[in-house]
């Protein structure tokens, strides 16, 4: 059996155990010493929610949003449409696992864009003149969703599920294999573990955070399901996470959603993201991210 297709059993397994079960912990909190702000007055982060996103402030990304709001940060739900009034409600807009209405309950291809045409406009507009953007797309479906919107800044997602080859059940990603590349968003940053993402190419202007090597690109008709002719590609070449400038504002994309949550799931509520033991340096990565985003320098 293909290396591949053995860690797509594995994924198939993990999935069947934990779906329907994947909840927020609300016991994940972290403590930061010097935070951004006091305690709500930094600027405002929307949090998507009118796209059908599997990952919502008031869900499965409740962590998230704590985390946030322990820098300083306030927490906007995103309840509409994105058109330039709605976008000057916030600075930065944060985009985890949004679908099209007809892929929910319904992971299988087509996969429309989750966005319309005059939404990716506005947002784009809206980035040029200073927005921040956070966009996050998860393994097929989620990745074909935010194709469209990814393609407007050059960013290439690919319907997929980046299959580690070795096997492993979490990803891992060291500097020291340079697979965590380093810059001044790693900074302080060793190891990070997402947990089966996406893959996308990036803009010669961007600079990479997660470089996919030793991978295999799946891409099933079917969420999870991974049969011996599934479509696939080597991983040389794509990445799970880069970040760039954009006119005056500035973009982050990352190819993993639960890496940035802080779930409990199945019946022995095993922790996934930021409270997995294995994750500790995920949150502060996140906050790396958001300031970056926010235009400050590393701390």
């Amino acid at each position: 059996m293909k290396n591949w297709l053995i860690t797509g059993c594995l994924c198939i397994a993990i999935s069947l155990a934990i779906s329907g079960q994947q909840v927020a912990d609300s016991a994940f909190t972290l403590t930061i010493e010097r935070p951004s702000y006091k305690f709500g007055t930094g600027p405002v982060v929307m949090i998507d929610e009118w796209h059908q996103n599997f990952h919502t402030a008031g869900g499965r990304y409740a962590p998230f949003a704590r985390v946030l709001q322990a820098d300083g940060f306030r927490i906007l739900p995103s309840n509409a449409a994105f058109s330039e009034k709605a976008l000057q409600s916030g600075k930065i807009l944060v985009i985890s696992n949004a679908l099209h209405a007809s892929n929910v309950g319904n992971w299988t291809l087509p996969t429309p864009s989750a966005f319309t045409k005059e939404e990716i406009k506005s947002v784009q507009d809206w980035i040029k003149n200073g927005g921040a953007l956070f966009l996050i797309a998860d393994h097929m479906p989620f990745a074909g969703a935010a194709q469209e919107l990814a393609q407007s800044f050059g960013f290439k997602f690919l319907n997929c599920f980046a299959n580690d080859n070795r096997s492993r059940a979490v990803e891992r990603f060291y500097k020291g294999n340079g697979t965590l590349a380093a810059n001044e968003l790693t900074q302080g940053i060793d190891t990070l573990v997402t947990f089966t993402g996406s893959a996308f190419k990036a803009p010669k202007r961007a600079k990479p955070l997660l470089i996919l090597k030793n991978y295999t690109l799946a891409m099933p008709i079917t969420a999870w399901q991974f049969e011996e002719n599934t479509p696939v590609k080597p991983s040389e070449g794509y990445l799970q996470g880069a970040y760039m400038h954009y006119g005056k504002g500035r973009i982050v994309v990352m190819g993993e959603a639960a890496m940035f949550s802080a779930q409990l799931s199945g019946p022995n509520r095993n922790r996934i993201g930021m409270n997995s033991a294995e994750a500790r340096q995920n949150a502060p990565f996140l906050l790396n991210l958001i300031r970056w985003l926010d235009g400050q320098n590393p701390k």
